[in-house]
């Protein structure tokens, strides 16, 4: 144990986190009693590794990032739930990187998100906290060439890959993707991962690891039937999971315009589009088609906007992605695809011009704005049909929606 370390904590959590269900008291998903690293030095973390980080602009570790890196550096099952944009991503990658043997040429680490988006994220997460190590990272995921996937597997492999269920899936079917040497397996956004949409494709990928290979979960939400499911395959994990009441992220400033009805949503973003001067905005709705009819109506009155959505081919999405986190672009419309873990420092602005179709996505949603402490503003749009489901958001959160005052901009 490195020496400056504070006495163990425990990790609190309110049971009522959970989604469907509320745990009995004593229940197994307690929060375990974890070591608590106030600095990256008291780590004990390689010296390249360590500059990394500090180049990457950490300075000092986030609440996280104090509980949950070690136990990923001991090769720990773990199950980590934090807010939005406190630093979970650097938690399991900087775990990862402590392990990797870069002169041993073999994919040695696995992630795996739910949207090409995200694990593209992480992948530069892991190159630029990597910078120092030589460590190769490759991007996994559906849209790109088949062929360049199978070259790079046959010719430069990787030390760590960051994919998309369905490409990890076929390249491992495929026999080019070795994975015995694999000693960590992480699922980023878990909650979404163990969903009904990926949790076949996940089991299908977990049947090709080896027998000793490290699990971690990690997201902003955890339900307590994804909870109940890790029993299947994660041997006594280290379990850090925090209050519900925790979640709604502190320096958001969340507001409600009552609009009546649904057709009055248009007028009303076209009206906030004139009074707010935001640094970057992303406007949420709940469909594709949606997104393609909103970027059209706002593009007839002039607005400059981007938008992204599922239907839209790879190079498309990486192009968009790209022009918004320079700033060349300002207002992104999109879906849901865009709602977890992808942080565009820029962002103050979160629309909701549809509420989310469920609770988890809401926190995911507005913690595109605000990351990591920084201040941010959500504005939901709400028909009269609406109000309850607010009021639903608000009770599960335990937080407070408010109407929007006239002076809005100067929270930005």
């Amino acid at each position: 144990m490195a020496d400056g370390t504070t006495s163990v904590e425990t990790v609190e959590r309110n049971d009522k986190a959970t989604v469907d269900s509320e745990a009995p008291k004593g229940n197994k998903w307690e929060s375990s009693e974890v070591q608590v690293y106030e600095t990256f030095d008291d780590m004990n973390l390689r010296d390249e590794l360590l500059r990394g980080i500090f180049a990457h602009g950490f300075e000092k570790p986030s609440e996280i990032q104090k509980r949950g890196i070690l136990p990923i550096v001991k090769g720990r099952d773990t199950i980590a739930q934090a807010q939005s944009g406190m630093g979970k991503t650097a938690t399991f990658v900087v775990g990862i990187l402590q392990n990797v043997d870069t002169s041993f040429q073999k994919v040695q680490a696995l992630i795996l998100a739910p949207t090409r988006e995200l694990a593209q994220q992480i992948q530069r997460v892991v190159n630029e906290l990597g910078d120092f190590m030589s460590v190769r990272c490759h991007a996994c995921i559906g849209g790109t060439r088949v062929m360049d996937d199978i070259r790079t597997f046959q010719e430069n492999v990787p030390h760590v890959v960051v994919g998309t269920p369905g490409r990890v899936f076929d390249m491992m079917n495929r026999k080019v993707f070795e994975t015995k040497y694999i000693k960590s397996f992480v699922l980023d956004e878990a909650d979404e991962m163990l969903s009904r949409g990926f949790k076949e494709q996940i089991y299908d990928v977990f049947q090709y690891m080896p027998a000793n290979c490290q699990v971690g979960l990690f997201s902003a939400t955890m339900p307590q039937d994804v909870l109940e499911m890790t029993e299947k395959f994660m041997r006594d994990p280290i379990v850090i999971l925090v209050k519900k009441e925790e979640l709604t992220l502190e320096g958001i400033k969340q507001y409600y315009i009552a609009v009546e009805k649904e057709e009055y949503k248009f007028e009303t973003l076209c009206d906030l589009y004139e009074t707010l001067t935001v640094t970057q905005a992303i406007i949420y709705v709940n469909t594709r088609r949606k997104v393609d009819w909103l970027t059209q109506k706002l593009r007839e009155r002039d607005f400059t906007v981007s938008c992204l959505h599922g239907d839209i081919d790879q190079k498309e999405r990486d192009l968009i992605m790209r022009e918004f986190r320079t700033g060349s672009s300002r207002v992104l419309v999109t879906t849901d695809l865009l709602a977890r873990g992808i942080d565009v420092q820029q962002v103050s602005l979160v629309i909701n011009y549809d509420l989310p179709t469920n609770r988890e996505n809401y926190i995911h949603r507005i913690g595109r704005s605000g990351r990591f402490g920084r201040k941010g503003v959500a504005i939901n749009f709400i028909t009269n049909e609406d109000f309850q489901t607010m009021k639903e958001i608000e009770e599960f959160y335990n937080t407070k929606i408010v109407d929007m005052p006239v002076d809005v901009a100067g929270s930005l």
